[in-house]
């Protein structure tokens, strides 16, 4: 399945997150959007090769590295201060300038480093949480750890610490299931996929 379905589905489950907990429109907002990046969370592992048919261009993961980027740049702006704000600024913007430089996987491995330590230094544990979950999956195969069951529970753990930190309720909710209809619609007894999910890495290699 592509990017474009995977954000749809993504964003579906933020709205019916939303509805369930009868939102705002600003809140919605949130939720939609929340869901639609989770949707595509489990992707963040792609090579770029063609021939692995990535759901995810290149393009697209710098486009997601410059989204990060501008985040940690407006969090910091808005909501740090003293040195902590000019630290989490100055991160951001090396993230951008390296975003320019370097291959498509390095590329992905020093975006997570920066959110890393940006994430340490603004002391936001989702933050630094998903700086080690972009590095790790910088590393890994695509369709391996990310989109097996050990990457629903670190990413679960992020969006927990995230809605904590929002003081959002349905955030947690819209960003673990946003990444859990990655897994499902990227299932192999679905006609349109070849290959399947890992679930169970690293006890069994069996594709559902």
């Amino acid at each position: 399945m592509n990017g474009t379905s995977h954000t749809v589905i993504g964003a579906t489950v933020g709205f019916l997150t939303a509805n369930m907990l009868q939102t705002n429109p600003s809140e919605t907002i949130l939720l939609v959007g929340v869901g639609a990046i989770s949707g595509l969370m489990p992707d963040v592992d792609t090579d770029g090769k063609l021939s692995n048919k990535i759901t995810i261009s290149y393009k697209t993961l710098r486009t997601a590295a410059q989204f990060f980027a501008f985040l940690m740049i407006f969090y910091s702006f808005f909501t740090e201060v003293g040195m902590n704000k000019w630290i989490g600024i100055g991160i951001g913007i090396l993230i951008l300038i390296f975003n320019s430089f370097i291959t498509q996987r390095r590329m992905l491995t020093i975006t997570g480093v920066g959110i890393l330590f940006g994430g340490l230094f603004i002391q936001e544990a989702w933050l630094w949480m998903l700086g080690i979950f972009i590095i790790v999956a910088s590393f890994v195969p695509h369709r391996s750890y990310t989109h097996s069951l050990l990457g629903v529970l670190g990413f679960g753990y992020i969006s927990y610490q995230l809605e904590a930190s929002l003081g959002q309720n349905g955030v947690f909710y819209a960003c673990l299931f946003g990444y859990i209809s990655h897994l499902i619609a990227d299932m192999k007894g679905l006609p349109f996929n070849k290959r399947g999910v890992k679930f169970f890495l690293p006890f069994s290699k069996k594709e559902f």
